[in-house]
């Protein structure tokens, strides 16, 4: 009677401790406000009212952003900017980001806990897609070491969600 006592205590315990992280979790989850997301494929540039680009690379106001990261500095700070889509005669289309000499972009410090979404998987080789089928965004979580490397290496499409003057999230898009 008492194995069945003491496993019936660890399993209680068990539940309880995957009951806190997961509230824990939640709770950190939830420090980030829900900003309105805007159409993945919009087909025109999001505005910023209200932002200066007369005054260099500073973070973009709070919310949600369809754009890409262009650069990491050592810092962390990412900088990104806004991107639409194009369509296409020979495919279904492709984004484009501001034009050649176009000032409209944004400096933000990447958070330590960054929630970063990929459409690719955390290898990055592109086995296997990691998306919602619905809405073409990357659900597999990684880390934000591999945000920096992939953002290093190459402009990929992304909902960019800055909170505070920092990148909170980056869910990719998936783009064929």
């Amino acid at each position: 009677m008492k194995t069945r006592t003491l496993a019936t205590g660890v399993a209680a315990l068990a539940c309880s401790l995957a009951l806190t992280g997961g509230l824990a979790a939640q709770a950190e989850a939830g420090a980030i406000p829900k900003y309105k997301a805007p159409q993945i494929f919009g087909t025109t540039f999001q505005a910023d009212p209200g932002h200066d680009f007369t005054k260099g690379l500073h973070s973009r106001r709070n919310g949600i952003l369809r754009g890409w990261i262009t650069a990491v500095r050592s810092d962390g700070t990412a900088e990104y900017e806004p991107i639409k889509w194009k369509r296409d005669k020979h495919t279904e289309g492709y984004f484009v980001g501001p034009p050649e000499g176009d000032v409209t972009a944004y400096a933000s410090p990447i958070a330590k806990k960054v929630v970063f979404l990929s459409a690719s998987g955390c290898s990055g080789s592109g086995a296997g897609m990691t998306v919602d089928r619905r809405t073409g965004l990357g659900n597999k979580s990684c880390s934000r070491s591999t945000l920096i490397k992939r953002a290093k290496v190459g402009q990929r499409a992304s909902l960019i969600t800055v909170h505070k003057g920092e990148i909170v999230k980056v869910q990719e898009i998936f783009t064929p």
